[in-house]
């Protein structure tokens, strides 16, 4: 054979290989190059923290780098508004900034509107009507806003968010992907740093629910061609070698269904739970883990049923709403459950919006108290009281599961902030086999994650007080003693190293968090309550 032929045989079995994601693979959605969550998505929240976060934190580390390469060395700064890059890459990100500020001019004039609106309404709105008001809302609201006040005759207004979705605020051609290998958990902190380059990543400037995208999020468990999958992506052959990286031969894990009546449940790491019992799957805020051969021992995504029936979403927080998690699983996915939003108001943007816009069909809102019924039970909202820093926000909920005849309750970041609340959910739950709890009690301050959003800026020692807590052990066992579970598992603390690039969390032994949920365990088991906190994964048959 001469080698012209050989060649061109090499090249034709090439082609025809059948490769699978690898495990290890991180593929991080962007928007406008900044980690992408429910608060970039939705238009009006993206609009304020790229004009209130994202351009003064580029704007500060241009002035003063030295001062943000210490912070980010700094464990006790981690997960601040610091640039983590070299001091000389500053030409590179005030570049980023002014390029920022010349194609994002929808957004800033949005930003610049909602703050001319606020103090319209704090000038005029006296109790009178506001009908003269409309022809002064600032152009960028015009037809996007109703003015109205509360009943203690404060006035404000309500987001026709829909709307937002279908004007030149909602760019998706800003939506992208950057996919790398990773090397161990540990990531630096994500929100803070935008990607500047592809940093030996593979950059995808696709919007999310883009079909090769799709693919590509497939091929962790469908092999595909190499070839076919960098066509789908739009990408030239100078980047085939970069797609070919990311990729092995080597298949996914075998994994056999739980076809069982009886429930078994896989804690996979921070809030995320896997409920399955009947052939009946229940997902819980799915933040899973890469493959990555580190410790801790951890379920990955391989490691999910092929077909997830429902997944079940607490709060619009990054570290529950994780679209890194949920875009890649977007085609094993039966229905999407989340709470009901207020209706408009800026601090509260709808998960279901958000969601239906990255793609996912079939997307349930419910309400406190409501049931939806599912095949071989049903899954109920319950209330969830704090770690919103006492916002007017609506969407969030903990979960009441029922399959398989056990009964579990999902509450992940709920602050027991009045336990005569949970006299009446006993009423509602019944017996409860299964309490998870979150305790992150710390929180950060309320601006750590709302801050772009306030018309005005707290106080510090207002913002100290309005923390993003979950339950200490004296409110956590108020829930324990009202609710009188089988079994309490505190869980959605953070804690385990693939989250940290979202959470910040690094706990010792003697941090509040730690110290609370050992003397919440340790009452439990007083009472002859089985109890443990849970950490990386484990497997529970109840």
């Amino acid at each position: 054979m001469s080698r012209a032929r050989a060649r061109g045989s090499l090249r034709a079995a090439l082609a025809s290989e059948e490769l699978y994601l690898r495990r290890d693979v991180a593929v991080e959605p962007t928007v406008r190059r900044w980690y992408a969550w429910a608060h970039l998505v939705a238009p009006a929240t993206s609009a304020l923290h790229l004009a209130r976060s994202h351009l003064p934190i580029l704007d500060s580390f241009v002035r003063t780098p030295a001062v943000h390469a210490a912070a980010v060395k700094n464990p006790r700064m981690r997960g601040g508004p610091f640039l983590d890059c070299e001091a000389a890459r500053v030409d590179e990100v005030r570049a980023f900034a002014d390029g920022l500020r010349e194609t994002c001019r929808p957004q800033l004039e949005f930003a610049e509107a909602v703050a001319e609106l606020e103090a319209l309404l704090a000038r005029h709105g006296d109790g009178g009507s506001l009908e003269p008001l409309y022809e002064r809302v600032p152009a960028p609201l015009r037809g996007h806003v109703e003015l109205l006040y509360d009943p203690a005759n404060r006035p404000g207004f309500r987001l026709l968010e829909r709307l937002l979705y279908r004007s030149a605020l909602h760019d998706r051609s800003a939506q992208g992907f950057f996919a790398r290998r990773l090397d161990g958990d540990l990531r630096p902190f994500a929100l803070s740093t935008p990607r500047l380059s592809d940093e030996g990543a593979l950059e995808l400037r696709l919007p999310f629910d883009h079909e090769g995208v799709a693919r590509l999020f497939r091929a962790r468990n469908e092999p595909c061609a190499p070839d076919a999958l960098r066509e789908a992506l739009g990408l030239d052959a100078e980047r085939a070698g970069d797609l070919r990286a990311l990729m092995t031969d080597r298949p996914p894990r075998a994994r056999e269904p739980w076809t069982a009546a009886t429930p078994r449940v896989r804690y996979m790491g921070h809030a995320c739970v896997l409920v399955e019992a009947g052939g009946v799957s229940v997902l819980t805020d799915p933040l899973v883990a890469y493959d990555t051969g580190s410790d801790p021992p951890r379920f990955a995504l391989e490691d999910l049923p092929e077909r997830i029936d429902w997944v079940v979403l607490t709060h619009a927080h990054q570290d529950h709403v994780v679209l890194e998690t949920l875009l890649p699983l977007r085609h094993r996915i039966g229905t999407v459950v989340v709470p009901r939003a207020g209706g408009g108001e800026l601090e509260d943007p709808s998960l279901r919006l958000v969601l239906e816009d990255v793609g996912f069909a079939n997307v349930v809102e419910l309400d406190e108290l409501e049931v939806l019924p599912i095949e071989g039970g049903e899954i109920v909202g319950l209330p969830f009281l704090g770690e919103h820093g006492d916002l007017r926000v609506r969407s969030k909920l903990a979960h009441l599961v029922r399959l398989g005849g056990r009964t579990l309750v999902f509450a992940a970041d709920s602050c027991n902030l009045e336990p005569l609340l949970y006299d009446h959910v006993r009423e509602v739950a019944g017996d409860v086999d299964a309490l998870f709890l979150g305790m992150e009690c710390d929180g950060a301050p309320m601006s750590w994650l709302y801050g772009a959003l306030l018309a005005t800026p707290l106080k510090r020692s207002m913002d100290q007080t309005r923390r993003l807590r979950g339950s200490d052990s004296e409110q956590g066992l108020a829930i324990v003693d009202r609710l009188r579970p089988a079994r309490v598992y505190v869980y959605a603390m953070g804690q385990e190293p693939w989250c940290s690039f979202i959470t910040s969390i690094d706990y010792t032994d003697e941090s509040p968090p730690i110290r609370e949920s050992n003397a919440l365990v340790a009452a439990c088991r007083e009472r002859g309550v089985e109890a443990e906190r849970l950490y990386g994964s484990r497997e529970l048959t109840l």
